[in-house]
């Protein structure tokens, strides 16, 4: 298999070593403006019989239509687009092709084994569940006032995962935020510490905290606390936590999202390149940015705000 790769980041480096080791691709085409690869050769990816965009967010909506235009089946890192009506115009633009978008969560063992736990009665009737991610340090300070804000870019990983591990929309969402670090997050009209309070619509209550400033490590947990049961996602040996009744993580702390889900990130390229179905489709994307368009409206108005508002 022939595979074009748009992009040579960080994410976009480790998916070009991914697919170069990969025993259905035999040609890696890769592209990006300032940036080379030893894992493939040079050239016009859109000649490829599938394709990896892992550029900027600015530039996803424009090169996921000219794919689909093409018929090239195509993986995207998220978002489809910064807002949600780009989001709805690839979405016509890609009626027919097969599109999937990279939340990785999805393709981590631990959520896996959560879901099948939840869905197979083990934890009872679902009563709670409290999501968080946090980041040991902040992005630079030029990514924040194009990242969409802390909930459209951070959390919206909690977002999706939320749904697709419960099997459940979101109905309601009661969101702050606060700024304790650098100005430049104030600056560009967001926060760098979230907090959200999300109902289900079968009532189950969730909550989400957030950090950009979490010193111990990288730190992302799902915590499903049932009639039966209670099942955490995330707590392992390189859990960045300590405990006062002496309990310590024995291994050094996860640094980033890289390391923590770099078998997931293998994982979803690997079910991109052996599947003729999508695993996670733009419809599942923008279900995930109506929550995190609610959640942003909600922190700015300080009021509850209905997903369905952000979805008409």
């Amino acid at each position: 298999m022939r595979v074009g790769l748009l992009g040579l980041g960080r994410i976009g480096a480790f998916h070009a070593e991914t697919l170069a080791a990969h025993p259905l691709v035999d040609d890696l085409i890769v592209w990006d403006p300032v940036r080379s690869s030893p894992h493939g050769r040079q050239g016009d990816p859109f000649e490829a019989d599938a394709l990896v965009i892992a550029t900027p967010t600015s530039t996803h909506a424009d090169l996921l239509m000219k794919a689909c235009r093409r018929g090239i089946p195509v993986f995207c890192e998220k978002p489809v687009a910064p807002t949600v009506e780009e989001t709805f115009k690839v979405l016509k633009a890609s009626e027919g092709n097969r599109v999937q978008i990279g939340f990785q969560r999805r393709f981590d063992p631990g959520y896996g084994a959560a879901a099948k736990a939840l869905r197979a009665g083990e934890l009872g009737e679902l009563h709670r569940v409290h999501l968080l991610s946090a980041d040991p340090a902040p992005p630079p300070a030029g990514y924040i006032p194009m990242s969409g804000g802390i909930y459209r870019d951070c959390h919206i990983h909690d977002f999706d995962i939320l749904r697709w591990v419960t099997g459940r929309e979101v109905a309601t969402v009661y969101a702050t935020g606060a700024n304790r670090g650098a100005d430049f997050f104030r600056e560009a009209g967001d926060v760098d510490t979230s907090a959200a309070l999300l109902t289900l619509d079968d009532g189950t209550l969730v909550t989400l905290q957030g950090s950009r400033y979490n010193g111990a490590g990288y730190d992302v947990r799902m915590e499903l606390a049932g009639t039966l049961r209670t099942q955490v996602v995330g707590l392992d040996p390189r859990t960045p936590v300590t405990s006062t009744e002496g309990l310590q993580p024995p291994g050094e702390p996860w640094p980033d999202f890289v390391a923590r889900f770099r078998a997931a990130y293998v994982a979803e390229i690997d079910g991109f390149l052996r599947s003729d179905t999508s695993p996670c489709t733009i419809e599942d994307a923008l279900a995930a940015l109506y929550v995190a368009e609610a959640a942003e409206r909600s922190r700015r108005e300080g009021r509850p705000v209905a997903v369905e508002e952000v979805s008409r």
